[in-house]
């Protein structure tokens, strides 16, 4: 079993790991342009919401990664794990329980026509392997050292070791000069999520959800509350990785709810929404939100020092 606090740190992971539409339809009607509201017809159109200056960016969340492992690397090979992988695999034996979470491209789903006429809700099957790591598996006397758990083996330099193991050690480094760690991958991410609920209920996004709804059920889908219940819909019956079958009935469901948010500039509306509530709430909890930017900014200088 993996400690708690390995898990802990995979969740963080998790959080600050950002996840990834094209041509637009130049003959569908596009409501009118309103002061303040973007027109979102691609993912390119949607610009940077308030909230995201306060987290990694992708690019920063990919080099908080290496610089992980690139530390635990290092730690490894000290304890005399001289080949250990710099991206590993988990152990033959811990296989079977390896997950690759693929979330929707937008937070209203997804918004790339011709990806959806293809794959629905889900993803081209090999995505997920691209995601994997390119190391080879780690043995079961390495996954112990690197998560300090207990072995049967020593370690080949004879060293204990340290404390919650290398990536433990790993994760230390990275949070040095850090007042609060879990302050700063947290804060951020369940605010959004509280004003992303909040949101739903501002009425101008409510006729918007509204409008794309008959549109959908218009094109021959049922009706949903709103596009993120389009996307999680039970019926698309998703595997562990969150892939799904790609069924004609997804299909065409995945490709009315795309062409409806562009016609109706479904994400513009709901956009401007959250990002007058995001403004709001920043300048409401300035203390909080101004603690996280100076702790990633101490963060970003950790990364930048163990990548050298």
């Amino acid at each position: 079993m993996v400690s708690k606090r390995a898990r802990w740190w995979a969740a963080a992971l998790l959080a600050v790991v950002a996840m990834t539409g094209c041509s637009a339809d130049t003959d569908a009607p596009s409501s009118p342009r309103v002061k303040g509201v973007p027109e979102v017809k691609d993912e390119k159109d949607l610009p940077a919401l308030p909230l995201d200056s306060y987290r990694l960016s992708t690019e920063e969340s990919r080099q908080f990664g290496k610089a992980q492992r690139l530390l635990a690397q290092r730690c490894m090979i000290r304890l005399g794990f001289t080949d250990f992988p710099a991206d590993p695999k988990p152990p033959h034996s811990y296989a079977s329980s390896l997950l690759t979470i693929v979330g929707a491209s937008t937070s209203l789903g997804p918004l790339d026509l011709d990806q959806v006429k293809r794959w629905g809700y889900g993803w081209e099957p090999k995505r997920r392997k691209a995601l994997e790591p390119t190391g080879r598996a780690m043995t079961d006397a390495e996954y112990a050292a690197l998560y300090a758990m207990s072995s049967s083996e020593t370690k080949p330099s004879g060293r204990k070791p340290p404390k919650q193991g290398c990536s433990g050690q790993a994760n230390r480094q990275l949070l040095k000069g850090i007042e609060g760690a879990r302050r700063m991958w947290t804060y951020p991410a369940e605010r959004a999520a509280a004003l992303q609920k909040a949101v739903k209920m501002d009425q101008g996004v409510r006729r918007a959800f509204a409008t794309w709804a008959t549109c959908v059920v218009d094109k021959g889908g049922k009706r949903f509350a709103d596009p993120m219940a389009a996307y999680s819909d039970k019926g698309w019956r998703r595997g562990k990785d969150g892939n799904t079958p790609h069924t004609r009935r997804e299909v065409a469901t995945a490709v009315a709810d795309v062409e409806c948010k562009r016609e109706h500039n479904t994400l513009g509306v709901w956009w401007a929404a959250l990002a007058k509530r995001q403004r709001s709430d920043i300048q409401r909890n300035k203390h909080e939100y101004d603690a996280v930017r100076g702790d990633l900014d101490v963060l970003r200088g950790n990364v930048r020092k163990a990548l050298g």
